[in-house]
């Protein structure tokens, strides 16, 4: 007789319906990062910092203290708060288009001055609030509305490796990028942010995980298979690996 396992809602979680699109990989991380607040028992101390993107509305799932920042800007806003407020645990939550295009800049002194907050990275390749335009890491020959006969690097760029820039850097403290591909990268991914949750803690300084995420509706696959699109084709450019992990030093 199979044994019944029984879904139970995080506490930290809020009790309602999310925006998101099916098989978006937000909410998996969403959940992910509710879980483990309340494992490690960051609630009364947690202030989450939103972006500009798919998940703008980040706060209105988590049950602690967040603020919103202007597109791009949430690691100049993160650095604020945790300077004003050391004794806070401070998450930045950005996605590609939010960090890796508008707020480059603001990510990469951020890292590079060691600021001591935690980010957490969402990959999909595309811009999913606005429409499905070519974001900076839109994979080449990707469609898009806004090139939809596929990302030519000839006169686009490649797409831009985030976690490699950040690596050249010599304050970080933790480094890392997974992937939303089924359950046993949705475990490995919450066991990476807990090693930058400890960063934090240790007092080590910045961490970002990367977390390459399926988006369905612009992969327009289904959820399983956009879940395999990131395994078989979105991890090919972006590989899955810890670049710099000082959680144990």
């Amino acid at each position: 007789m199979s044994e019944t396992v029984l879904y139970t809602r995080p506490e930290t979680l809020e009790d309602k319906a999310m925006h998101y699109c099916p098989g978006c990989g937000h909410g998996i991380t969403h959940r992910l990062v509710a879980e483990l607040v309340d494992e490690m028992n960051l609630r009364d101390r947690m202030i989450g910092v939103a972006p500009v993107g798919c998940s703008v509305l980040a706060y209105e799932y988590w049950d602690f203290d967040c603020t919103e920042a202007a597109h791009g800007r949430a690691p100049a806003v993160a650095t604020g708060i945790k300077r004003a407020r050391p004794d806070a645990f401070v998450l930045a939550y950005q996605g590609d288009g939010d960090l890796a295009s508008i707020g480059i800049a603001e990510i990469i002194h951020a890292a590079n001055r060691g600021e001591g907050f935690t980010v957490i990275f969402i990959n999909n390749t595309i811009y999913g609030m606005t429409g499905g335009q070519m974001a900076p890491t839109t994979l080449e020959g990707q469609k898009t509305t806004t090139c939809p006969s596929g990302r030519d690097v000839g006169s686009m760029g490649y797409p831009i490796r985030m976690c490699e820039i950040i690596n050249t850097l010599e304050a970080p403290a933790l480094i890392a990028r997974t992937m939303l591909d089924g359950p046993g990268g949705i475990r490995k991914t919450k066991a990476t942010i807990k090693k930058a949750f400890e960063c934090q803690i240790q007092g080590k300084g910045f961490s970002m995980v990367e977390v390459l995420s399926p988006c369905p509706t612009y992969m327009r696959m289904e959820p399983r298979a956009a879940m395999e699109n990131v395994k078989n084709n979105v991890s090919q450019y972006f590989p899955v690996e810890t670049f710099r992990d000082r959680s144990g030093e």
